[in-house]
């Protein structure tokens, strides 16, 4: 059965066991990056072939409401290194570290305010079935 975003909750901590929910998120990105693709084509064969290299991962950006309380509470840990978890409705999750940064796009009239977090990971993210 399928589940919903309702109830996704990114929660971070200085150890693994004190994450906690900080804010309220509007959305999550790509957790796990796919894989650099290693060209291995001789010239014997009649395609390109290719084997798995190291996954690949870009910052990842999470949005949330933007108010100064939730604003000042991720700013007061950017730039600490951190433990993440990103927890489901059904009770899975995925953890990682890294470092975040405050983030606050531009906006224009007659919409709401959003601001984010950015994370670069430190390590893969990894899946935990509770």
């Amino acid at each position: 059965m399928a589940i919903s975003t309702y109830l996704a909750t990114l929660k971070w901590g200085e150890t693994e066991s004190a994450v906690a929910k900080v804010i309220d998120i509007k959305d999550f990105p790509d957790l796990m990056g796919e894989p650099n693709m290693l060209e291995t084509t001789t010239l014997s064969d009649g395609a390109q072939t290719y084997i798995p290299g190291i996954k690949s991962m870009d910052s990842m950006a999470f949005t949330y409401n933007y108010t100064k309380e939730d604003f000042a509470k991720v700013k007061a840990d950017e730039g600490k290194p951190l433990h993440y978890s990103l927890e489901f409705s059904d009770g899975s999750k995925f953890t990682w570290q890294g470092q975040h940064t405050a983030t606050l796009p531009g906006k224009g009239v007659d919409e709401v305010i959003e601001a984010g977090i950015s994370i670069a990971p430190s390590t893969p993210v990894e899946f935990v079935d509770a």
